[in-house]
């Protein structure tokens, strides 16, 4: 079993920057792929970013691209997301999730994950 914590959300202006960590226990993340969601009131789940067991392949929804970066430190056993440029439509309870049936190739179906932490909203006001 992996239980996921997230934290470092928090209220921002438009432009400002904030880093999502995404810390794991149980199982160590080095084994999965992980990936990061987001859900705005109102909305459904969304595929913001993925990365792949070893970090060497990362793969961003468009909206995102650019402004947001994804990094994994395996020994820490930690997921990071910075979000630079941040907008008032990147205002979302964030979430990260770890899939445990791929290692290389980044899924943006949220299905497909199986562990999911409880999520760190993050708000940007214009």
């Amino acid at each position: 079993q992996v239980q996921l914590v997230e934290s470092g959300g928090g209220s921002v202006q438009a432009g400002g920057s904030l880093r999502l960590s995404c810390s794991a226990s149980g199982r160590a993340l080095s084994r999965f792929a992980m990936g990061w969601f987001r859900q705005a009131p109102g909305k459904e789940r969304e595929f913001v970013a993925g990365i792949s067991w070893s970090g060497e392949n990362t793969y961003y929804t468009d909206a995102v691209k650019g402004r947001f970066t994804i990094s994994r430190d395996n020994p820490k056993n930690t997921v990071y997301l910075q979000m630079n440029n941040l907008k008032s439509e990147d205002t979302a309870v964030y979430y990260c999730a770890a899939d445990v049936g791929r290692r290389t190739v980044i899924s943006r179906d949220s299905s497909n994950y199986d562990h999911w932490g409880q999520g760190t909203q993050v708000t940007v006001s214009s």
